[in-house]
């Protein structure tokens, strides 16, 4: 999907022409793709496992469902359902090659789970095809968030499912102060022992901080026509899970 390079569009605490963006991002997980999980557990204490967790079982995958995970290229989420809805039809869309590789590897064929490249503001599917559209950590990286909410929205069959699992603003007292001092202090340096990558650590962290906040987000979940938006805060509001339906 084509951008106006006059206007400018996030890329952490920098803002960047429109379409260099798609280009930077996928730069940074090219280069992460091998160590994700690691990023994640890095970036959550390993904690992400269990809120992945805590989406799948929200979703409540039914055999025989046609679920698509956006942006979830190594394939933590669709194994989850996988495992969780043995007879589901998983469809992977992403639009980094090297992550979707990455997932290929990891799943060693287990449960019908399809690859396609793909963007998320421009999904390569027919209207109403899923009975459910999932995505984690990865809205907050395209360009364009309203355009892949409404793909979301368009893709979804009447009556499917929305749930986005994203790192969000912290509620609880003190454990801001604390988590910034980790996420700005740390992580980087962590990020580049761990992974030789300290400044796409750095990315990660900054566009968690330009992200929407909780009722922001359920808002434009909203305005891009999906119904019964609710919200919940995991880990004191480190990260939230987001639902919504297509009626």
């Amino acid at each position: 999907m084509s951008s106006d390079p006059h206007h400018t569009a996030s890329f952490g605490f920098r803002d960047v022409p429109e379409d260099k963006k798609q280009v930077l991002v996928g730069e940074v997980f090219s280069s992460v793709a091998r160590n994700y999980d690691l990023m994640n557990d890095l970036m959550s204490a390993g904690v992400h496992r269990l809120w992945k967790d805590a989406m799948v079982d929200q979703l409540n995958p039914q055999p025989g469902w046609h679920v698509l995970d956006v942006a979830g290229g190594t394939g933590d989420i669709a194994l989850r359902i996988a495992r969780a809805a043995r007879g589901a039809e998983i469809t992977v869309c992403d639009i980094n090659p090297d992550m979707l590789a990455e997932g290929v590897r990891r799943a060693k064929g287990e449960g019908a789970i399809s690859w396609i490249a793909g963007n998320a503001e421009a999904l390569p599917f027919p209207d109403a095809e899923f009975d459910a559209y999932t995505i984690a950590f990865g809205i907050r990286n395209v360009t364009h968030i309203d355009k892949a909410l409404g793909e979301a929205r368009r893709v979804l069959k009447p009556g499917g499912r929305f749930l986005c699992l994203e790192f969000s603003q912290v509620k609880a007292p003190g454990l801001d102060f604390l988590y910034d001092q980790f996420s700005f202090n740390v992580l980087p340096a962590l990020g580049q022992i761990v992974a030789g990558d300290g400044e796409a650590y750095r990315y990660l962290v900054e566009s968690i901080r330009r992200f929407p906040p909780q009722a922001k987000f359920a808002r434009m979940i909203e305005e891009a026509g999906l119904a019964r938006v609710q919200f919940r805060n995991l880990t004191g509001g480190i990260a939230a899970i987001h639902s919504a339906w297509k009626i």
